[in-house]
């Protein structure tokens, strides 16, 4: 009972459903390292949350949205796709015609005390993140205990 409250708590703060979840965990299974760590990993590096985590967007839910319609590029090439995985060297970027928008504007002014995480380096002025590393637990803040994840898929 209380490994599934611990999954649907991660699945509710990444917003992701149970079918693409569990191909996450099947994916970070197969991977070598700690599983548990490996799947906040994954969930950490997908596009929608790297905007979130950089301020571009107030909460993940309006940062899906940002990417869904377009106005984010990896590597100079346009990403629409929240789920997309950024990997170490990447540069996302706020679009040219993107760069003035009020809920961007709006997220960074009201940012306050949000830290943005070593992982991720943002250029305010350019609008853009670069993805430094992959996280590490230490660096995730999110008050999930993985290991009641890993125990709920390994039954």
């Amino acid at each position: 009972m209380i490994q599934l409250r611990e999954k649907q708590k991660a699945r509710r703060i990444y917003g992701v459903l149970e079918k693409q979840f569990r191909r996450y965990y099947r994916e970070a299974a197969q991977e070598k390292g700690i599983t548990g760590e490996r799947l906040l990993q994954i969930l950490e590096t997908r596009l929608d949350n790297v905007v979130f985590r950089a301020k571009l967007a107030s909460s993940r839910s309006q940062a899906r949205q940002l990417v869904s319609h377009g106005h984010f590029a990896v590597n100079g090439r346009k990403v629409n796709v929240p789920s997309y995985r950024v990997r170490p060297g990447d540069v996302v970027s706020l679009k040219e015609r993107s760069r003035n928008l009020v809920a961007v504007q709006h997220a960074l002014d009201t940012s306050g005390d949000r830290q943005s995480p070593d992982w991720l380096d943002l250029n305010q002025e350019e609008r853009a993140i670069t993805v430094a590393e992959l996280p590490s637990r230490v660096q995730i803040d999110i008050p999930v205990q993985e290991q009641l994840i890993v125990e709920l898929y390994s039954k």
